[in-house]
This record gives structure tokens, sequence and C-alpha cells, in this order.
């Protein structure tokens, strides 16, 4: 397993005013955050929903000078490859190469937005298909950008071969495609052992170039704190969140937290761990004590 250092990402979801939000973007800089990471859901289920991610990265990357911006997740059936192109090289243009493009085959339950939106939900199958597609388009557009293609001038990335390309999912179809065209791989919630599974089929389908795919599980809260009911929408059980038994949940003091992050990174080579801003205050000293090393 290839040398892996820590790095650290804010997930946030879009929301309030300018300065409100620009604010919290120079604060994740501050505190050593590599990303700020916000995730893209016009309607999760009846009553909730958020604004656009990409307006709120761009936002976000104006007011800061080396914070990276990144979708968590954008669902790939609900864009053409050719619009997710487009947004991507904005970004990365407007950032000066600081944007990371993160992509899913939509939750279970986002049938809402692509009701709202307009777009063909699909069976799994179908979904997965439309990534893998996705995926494979938007990385031949950025390639036909940088050669010079004059029609493509407008999807030109900053970044070289493109910005780097998260595929987040848990299934063993989607993983082993991660493994083998993804930078980064993000896992669902799960348990440590599910993740070692998890983990085994990315290996496995990646080969050679395994060392050059970063791993990567969100955390939701840090400490032994009470925990929303409604996390488990997200695919957190409260009931089970002890002992550092759910990757969403980081038990224990600062030195706990520390040992384990540590362990997981060198038993399974997860380095790359997004934090929700629920857990802010907390993963300051954690952040601070690893990013980097």
């Amino acid at each position: 397993m290839g040398d892996r250092t820590f790095r650290f990402g804010l997930t946030v979801g879009p929301g309030g005013s300018a300065e409100e939000w620009t604010a919290l973007a120079k604060r994740a800089e501050n505190l050593g955050f590599s990303t700020l990471l916000v995730p893209d859901a016009a309607g999760v289920q009846a009553g909730y929903g958020m604004a656009s991610s990409v307006p709120y990265l761009a936002a976000a990357a104006a007011a800061t000078e080396r914070l990276r911006v990144g979708n968590f997740v954008l669902a790939a059936p609900s864009r053409t490859p050719g619009a997710l192109a487009w947004d991507a090289a904005a970004l990365d243009q407007l950032s000066g190469g600081r944007f990371e493009l993160g992509l899913g085959a939509g939750r279970p339950d986002a049938h809402v937005a692509a009701r709202l939106l307009g777009w063909d939900w699909g069976t799994p199958g179908e979904r997965v298909r439309r990534l893998r597609q996705s995926v494979t388009e938007v990385r031949r557009i950025f390639g036909k950008a940088l050669t010079g293609d004059e029609e493509l001038v407008a999807f030109k990335p900053v970044q070289k071969p493109g910005p780097p390309i998260l595929v987040a999912g848990g299934g063993d179809r989607l993983l082993a495609f991660a493994g083998q065209n993804a930078d980064i791989v993000a896992f669902h919630q799960g348990t440590e052992e599910e993740l070692a599974d998890r983990v085994r089929v990315v290996r496995e389908a990646a080969g050679d170039r395994f060392d050059d795919v970063e791993l990567s599980y969100n955390i939701w809260v840090i400490g032994d704190v009470e925990i929303p009911a409604w996390f488990s929408q997200f695919g957190l059980d409260p009931a089970s969140a002890r002992d550092n038994r759910s990757l969403g949940v980081l038990n224990g003091d600062t030195a706990t937290g520390i040992d384990v992050l540590q362990r997981r990174r060198d038993e399974l080579g997860v380095s790359y761990i997004t934090i929700n801003d629920f857990a802010l205050d907390a993963a300051g000293p954690i952040v601070e004590a690893l990013a980097g090393r």
C-alpha cells in the first residue's frame, strides 16, 4: 500500500447568505480542511431539500485561496455528461484548479429530486450504467478540450487531465468501476468490517493503480454525544453507533479518535476523511493533529 497522508473535507449543506457561507468557507480553510464538500439534493424526502451546489461552490472558491471545493455528490443521471463537464470546467477555472467532481448513481430516496427536476429515475442498474457513461464521457470531453478543440473551449479545465473525480457508492459493481476509473472512492455508511470488505472490492478491481486511488468515508458525529434520529435517513443507525462500530460516528475523546483514524488508515488505506459540519467544533483538534501526516 502506498504512502497515504491524511486530508479532511468539511461536508456542508448549501444555504444561507453569501456572508454566512463565505465565512464558513474561510473558517474551514483556516482550520486546515483540504476541501469544502457540498451535497446536491433538490429533494431527498418530502419537506427536505437543498439549494443547487454549483453557485455555493463558486462562492466558496472565490472567498478562499487554498481550499478545494467539490460536490458530495451529484447524481450523475440528473445531468447530461456535457452539462457535468461544462459546470466542472467552469468551477475549475474559477477556483484556479481547486475543484473536485463528486458523482454517484443517486441515493435510494433521490426519486424525489428526479421528479422535481424532470429526469428519469430508472432502476438501480440503469443509474449505475449512466454513472459509468458520465465518468467516461466527462473524461473524454476534458481530454479533447485540453488538446485545443476550439468547439470545447468552455469545457477546458485548469487541472490536467481534469479535475479529480470522486465516485461514491456501496454496491460491488459500482465500487469495482470506481476502483478502475475514479481518483477518489467514497464508501457508504456501515461498520468497519463492511468497510474492509468494500476496500477489498476496490483493491481487486484497481489492480496496479490501487495505490493511486484515494479512499474516503464520511463522519457525522465526533465524541460521545446524542445522535439526532434524523441521521438515520443517511444510512447511520444511532442505536448501533457505539464503541466506534459505525463509520459515521467517531466515539471517545480526541486522542481516541486520532488513534481510530490512524489505525483505519494504516490497515485499510482510508486517508481522506470527510466530516459533516454538525461535528465541526469537535473536528478541529483532530484535523490539526492529522492533516498532511
